[in-house]
């Protein structure tokens, strides 16, 4: 094993940053060429290390080698929803050797334990088993999932069984509202506590009417005899703050949220607006499809897995004290 020396991160370590960044996302690749293949170089990744050095607040640790960086970590807060935290983003760490993120967190953490930073997020590729390994080791565990699958073939059609699956009109827009506490209030409970506080009637009803005006959105309903059970919404994936560019294929199309009435569970409303949304991803001309959600939320773990996604990035959560 190398012996291995750390010293905080600073701008002078942002080259090596960007070569290991872009070795990293090379890796990641090979296991999902839907990965935007831009980032492959580090004349591209070294301004996605430079924008996190940058955040107010922002410090970690380069791990070197002989003299060599091999691996670094890289966090900031985000607000005070997180908690006490430190966010060490999809670009915030990278590293062939696994131990030298390992050796660079630990130097990193220490300092931001000091100050009361006791909230630690780490974005990582989900293929990458030996660097989620070693996270998992640091008493990091998994909380979010990012995943994308490929479109359908030209033959697919929604499977909606008894219900109608249709784009959302004017008409729908108390039933919409209605809905929009459900995956608040699911995402509260047992085992998710994500505690995601719904937002009033006026509001959610004010974003319900910008959506349908704005054409780059695509909400649907799941309607069963008349009733509309179940809500989602499509869009580019560029539109998602949560996705950021390493995450992002050059073309993907997001199912960016989905609810489900509780008395219309079990009849298949989730699966079918993910069909619908797979389908309106492919005639609009993407091509992948990416979703999101916390790992806790088993509803939307079996249903988006059954339809078809599968894991490109986690993000891992530590608290400590």
């Amino acid at each position: 094993m190398p012996r291995f020396e750390t010293r905080p991160f600073g701008p002078a370590d942002l080259d090596s940053a960007a070569e290991l960044l872009a070795d990293r996302h090379r890796r990641h690749r090979l296991a999902w060429p839907a990965l935007n293949p831009a980032y492959e170089a580090a004349d591209a990744t070294r301004p996605l290390v430079a924008a996190l050095l940058e955040r107010t607040g922002a410090s970690g640790s380069a791990t070197l080698a002989d003299s060599r960086m091999v691996a670094y970590v890289l966090g900031a807060p985000r607000d005070a929803k997180w908690g006490a935290n430190v966010w060490v983003e999809d670009a915030g760490s990278a590293g062939a050797d696994p131990e030298g993120i390992r050796v660079a967190y630990a130097d990193a953490a220490a300092r931001w334990a000091a100050v009361g930073l006791t909230h630690h997020y780490s974005v990582v590729p989900a293929t990458d088993t030996a660097t989620v390994d070693a996270w998992f080791s640091l008493s990091f565990g998994l909380q979010h999932i990012h995943a994308v699958r490929e479109l359908p073939p030209t033959d697919f059609v929604v499977r909606a069984g008894s219900l109608v699956i249709r784009p959302a009109e004017t008409r729908d827009i108390d039933a919409i509202v209605e809905l929009e506490p459900i995956l608040p209030t699911h995402s509260g409970q047992s085992p998710v506590f994500a505690g995601m506080p719904p937002s009033s009637p006026a509001e959610a009803r004010a974003e319900v009417e910008e959506e349908l005006r704005d054409a780059r959105f695509a909400p649907y309903v799941a309607e069963l005899e008349g009733r509309v059970v179940g809500t989602a919404l499509f869009c580019p994936l560029d539109l998602s703050d949560g996705n950021t560019p390493l995450m992002r294929p050059a073309s993907a199309g997001f199912l960016a949220y989905a609810a489900v009435a509780p008395d219309a569970r079990g009849l298949g409303a989730g699966r079918a607006l993910a069909d619908a949304c797979l389908v309106w991803a492919r005639d609009n001309g993407y091509e992948w499809v990416a979703v999101d959600w916390r790992s806790t939320n088993l509803e939307a773990d079996r249903t988006w897995r059954a339809a078809g996604f599968r894991p490109t990035f986690y993000r891992l959560f530590r608290r400590i004290g």
